[in-house]
């Protein structure tokens, strides 16, 4: 469903703290050189003292500067997440207090379909905005994966980072052509346990932590399955979805997915048709910030001049579920 939405203003927020392959070589035991060659990742960012609510605040404050426009303009707050700061409450909430807007009353609440989950955000609050429910929305994909790495799974460990990302959405105007053109979700749950992290929630409460179960809590991959089951998947999702509109994958000035790992983004660009300058590749020094991935990669392609107004856009990914995702846009 074609969506009149427009995309107002990006930010970005990575941690100071700096993480390189080298020390990470160091830390696993490695080879000089074997993160940065299976990762992809030179240098990912890694929280010190900053939660994901100040860095969402943060982030969340750059784009509504590069979009001209305060905190009362917006009606609503969404943090699209795979990770919370806490339980109870929302971590949009936790938010709107960093941005000293508790007596605000704008609406906040939390989206989460991991690593899709500002796709997701997206797509469902295009429509909400389409309908009039709300003029404005500020979506905050907020992450930190360095607390729950495992760090006996070298493959995996390896490609994550910290960070938080912002997108402020609103209705296009008059006389002005951003629209959302179509989106897709797909989901097999035949793939549900190859990427989880089964502590946490009620099948294994925190309290069971301290008690053998300590693994339970961490980042737990079976990327080889993964990428197998993806392999199968992608292709065809992307021809349904681009078959949708009609769109030919060359008309597409720039695919922005999901920042896996840089052995993903180079098959997947190879296995979908796509010329390298169309894929949007920012693994090298962010890492995989989990569902802050494709707005960091889509923020920086607007800041490096990439995109132009009326350029069509593919933000594309997968994640826990397993899912797929894809969202076409005229930028």
């Amino acid at each position: 469903m074609e969506r009149k939405v427009k995309i107002l203003g990006t930010g970005k927020y990575l941690p100071q703290r700096q993480v390189t392959a080298e020390e990470l070589d160091e830390k696993l035991g490695l080879s000089a050189g074997w993160v940065a060659k299976k990762s992809g990742v030179r240098i990912r960012h890694f929280v010190t003292d900053e939660t994901a609510s100040q860095m969402g605040a943060i982030a969340a404050q750059r784009a509504l500067e590069m979009a001209g426009l305060d905190f009362s303009d917006i009606d609503c707050l969404v943090c699209a997440s795979g990770t919370s700061q806490q339980e109870i409450p929302c971590t949009a909430a936790l938010i709107q207090k960093e941005l000293h807007q508790s007596h605000s009353g704008i609406p906040c609440f939390d989206m989460n379909s991991t690593c899709l989950s500002f796709v997701t955000a997206l797509d469902m609050l295009s429509c909400s905005l389409a309908i009039g429910c709300y003029q404005r929305i500020l979506i905050v994909s907020t992450e930190v994966s360095s607390v729950g790495l495992n760090w006996g799974q070298k493959e995996s460990c390896v490609l994550f980072g910290d960070g938080a990302a912002a997108v402020v959405i609103g209705r296009t105007g008059e006389g002005e052509n951003s629209r959302i053109l179509s989106s897709r979700m797909q989901t097999y749950s035949e793939g549900a346990h190859y990427s989880e992290i089964r502590g946490g929630g009620t099948l294994v409460h925190p309290s069971q932590y301290g008690q053998g179960r300590e693994a339970d809590f961490q980042f737990d991959m079976d990327g080889k399955k993964i990428f197998r089951m993806t392999s199968q998947l992608i292709t065809g999702f992307v021809e349904e979805l681009l078959n949708s509109v009609r769109i030919n994958k060359q008309d597409l000035r720039l695919v922005v997915p999901h920042q896996a790992s840089g052995m993903a983004l180079r098959i997947m660009g190879t296995k979908l048709g796509f010329s390298s300058s169309q894929m949007m590749n920012i693994i090298e020094n962010h890492g995989n910030v989990i569902a802050a991935s494709i707005p960091m990669a889509l923020h920086e392609a607007i800041v490096q001049e990439k995109v132009q107004r009326g350029d069509l856009l593919l933000l594309l990914g997968t994640s826990a579920g397993l899912s797929l995702g894809g969202l076409l846009l005229e930028y």
